[in-house]
């Protein structure tokens, strides 16, 4: 979509339970020891990050996607942490709300790992 911006989200099941409570449409406020929200700007890094930390954190792992707003999303630093193609788009927890009301559609999944043989998307 031209005036929106693709992320990706790896999860594990409880921050999906809470966005599955929201009708898909908002992500959750972060703890207290949860600064930043970072999405990610590539499905690959996404996928890495799901099967390689949340399947072992919490037995799945999921990635999501969602589109933004491509002019609100701009006002947030893309942060190269690592790779080339591992990029994140640092959101302030604060701030979460409001960049939650610029979410466009719904959020999805669109992968699935488990350990050892399970679903995958």
């Amino acid at each position: 979509m031209a005036g929106t911006m693709t992320l990706w989200r790896p999860t594990g099941p409880e921050e999906l339970d809470l966005v599955r409570a929201s009708g898909w449409k908002a992500w959750p406020p972060r703890l207290p020891d949860q600064p930043i929200f970072y999405p990610v700007l590539n499905e690959q890094y996404a996928i890495m990050i799901a099967r390689d930390w949340n399947v072992p954190a919490s037995g799945v792992g999921y990635v999501t996607r969602f589109e933004v707003d491509r002019v609100f999303a701009s006002r947030y630093p893309v942060r190269q942490v690592g790779g080339r193609d591992i990029v994140e788009l640092w959101v302030p927890a604060e701030e979460l709300d409001e960049f939650n009301q610029h979410i466009v559609g719904l959020i999805e999944v669109v992968h699935e790992f488990q350990p050892e043989g399970g679903p995958t998307g």
